[in-house]
């Protein structure tokens, strides 16, 4: 992010906007800031590590998970949320779990694939 420390309210507000947009659109799960860039590693014995550190500027200060039908409609959600933020969003794709999902809408999401 690249702006003045004044301007973070702005901003704040600027992308609270986009939120309430992606809810009245029916495409808000969740999302929120990062607190912290310290990360913790669990094994799989159990011990505790602290770690990764970034070796990068680049850091992740917030995110936001969209329920859309299109990796399109992420990017144009992503693009509201850039302009917002005032800095580049990175895209990822969650996969669903189809076991909690009903038939009608497993059948919706498959055709959807097959179309694509």
């Amino acid at each position: 992010m690249t702006f003045a420390e004044e301007d973070l309210p702005a901003v704040g507000d600027a992308a609270h906007s986009v939120v309430l947009a992606a809810q009245e659109a029916g495409v808000w799960v969740f999302g929120g800031g990062v607190a912290s860039q310290q990360a913790s590693i669990v094994a799989t014995d159990g011990i505790v590590a602290d770690g990764p550190y970034p070796e990068t500027k680049a850091v992740i200060g917030g995110f936001a998970i969209v329920d859309v039908l299109s990796r399109e409609d992420a990017l144009k959600w992503a693009a509201k949320f850039a302009v917002a933020c005032r800095c580049a969003q990175e895209v990822r794709e969650i996969m669903f779990d189809p076991r909690v999902l009903s038939n009608e809408i497993r059948a919706d999401l498959l055709q959807h694939d097959k179309a694509l």
